[in-house]
């Protein structure tokens, strides 16, 4: 499965919010993640951005008038070409026109002339979205299928804070490719583990490795995309994506008893995270001082996390292990993909270039049983996310004897 948005034709109104400003963020996200991004904006629109600034950053110029267009139904265009319409930030009045079927503008008669996907984004003052009216109105919407991205609770427009506040563009991008995705892992429960372990030395000094947890993030972001319920232990629960409950560890010790919990009712469990090998057999209770000389630590292995789960995988569950090699990487994949008696096994070499710790991009092959590797070459964590999955869904399948 390919990035979603890759190649999707996505109609962006914006109306008159203050929040506004947010759809040029949310516009150059859905450009980045290789959508076609046709912007309309309202009236109301103009009074907080420029058109100039939009049309610069989308796939095409700004529409704003159902008169003043190349195309003299330039509504019916947009309407029956768009895979998806994102309406961000969606004001009360947009809501109650769509909701009555009211048409009397570009935006709100394109919403009336699509059958595609709509996603609106609504922000507003907390007294406004509690309104019964604006309530009454959502659940008009949602009750017709239209996907409602929720506002936040934060600081709003004056000053006050409350609930209302325009989603994260991250959230707002996340809902609209998962719109656009087909849920093959919907009914799923799913854990990921992410990030490296932090085995502490003292109060202050640990033993680590230079894992950040992205590629972890971008599997539970994409198996949340594909429909599942997804659990995610990390040690960077900062970065992590929306959509997924997080679980927040530091140690292997503390990864081992989440996941030990979380794995008994997962039917997938990925297991991403860079999992100390050794830890400090003794943790200082205070600073070690320099001056007191070089200190001895002395380790003991950690609990193999991976190798327990494969001795308990129940029948239907699915395991996946990663294994970051350096050196013989073919050869070590295979063993562990048998050692550790995990369905699939993702290997990379992290010593290679751009590959692997700290880097936006990865390369794998992905080892089965009784199947040939399957080689993902330089892309995307995003996209290393999705051939894993769609990895596991093969084999979910063919385990299914479908």
């Amino acid at each position: 499965m390919t990035n979603a948005l890759a190649g999707s034709r996505v109609v962006l109104g914006v109306t008159g919010g203050i929040a506004a400003y947010k759809a040029v963020e949310v516009c150059r996200r859905l450009i980045i993640a290789g959508a076609h991004v046709a912007p309309v904006m309202t009236a109301g629109a103009s009074r907080f951005i420029g058109e100039t600034t939009l049309s610069a950053l989308a796939s095409e110029p700004v529409q704003s008038s159902l008169w003043d267009e190349d195309s003299p139904i330039p509504h019916t265009r947009l309407g029956q070409t768009a895979d998806v319409i994102v309406v961000c930030p969606a004001t009360a009045r947009l809501l109650a026109d769509y909701a009555a079927g009211r048409s009397n503008d570009l935006l709100t008669a394109t919403l009336l002339a699509t059958r595609a996907p709509v996603v609106i984004c609504p922000a507003m003052h907390t007294e406004m979205w509690e309104h019964p009216a604006v309530q009454a109105n959502l659940a008009t919407l949602r009750s017709r299928g239209v996907h409602v991205v929720e506002p936040e609770s934060g600081r709003l427009a004056g000053g006050d804070s409350g609930h209302g506040r325009l989603a994260d563009p991250a959230r707002i991008v996340a809902e609209v490719a998962a719109v656009l995705t087909a849920p093959d892992l919907a009914g799923l429960s799913v854990l990921v583990t992410a990030g490296g372990t932090r085995e502490p030395i003292d109060p202050v000094r640990f033993i680590g490795n230079r894992s950040s947890g992205k590629q972890g993030h971008c599997l539970a972001a994409a198996a949340a995309r594909r429909g599942a319920t997804v659990t995610l232990v990390t040690t960077a629960p900062g970065s992590a994506p929306p959509g997924v409950a997080v679980v927040a560890v530091n140690t292997a010790a503390e990864m081992h008893i989440a996941v030990a919990a979380a794995a008994l009712t997962a039917d997938v469990v990925v297991m991403a995270a860079a999992v100390a090998d050794f830890r400090p057999a003794l943790v200082a209770g205070d600073k070690i001082k320099k001056s007191a000389g070089v200190p001895e630590i002395r380790l003991e292995p950690t609990v193999d996390i991976l190798a327990e789960l494969g001795r308990a995988k129940r029948h239907g569950q699915t395991l996946v292990g990663f294994a970051a090699e350096t050196t013989d990487v073919a050869a070590n994949a295979e063993a562990k993909l048998g050692a550790k008696q995990v369905d699939l096994l993702v290997a990379n070499d992290v010593s290679a270039e751009a590959v692997g710790f700290e880097h936006e991009t990865n390369a794998v092959v992905i080892y089965a049983r009784d199947a040939a590797p399957v080689p993902v070459t330089l892309t995307s964590k995003a996209a290393v996310a999705d051939a894993v999955l769609d990895a596991v869904a093969a084999h979910r399948l063919q385990s299914s004897g479908s």
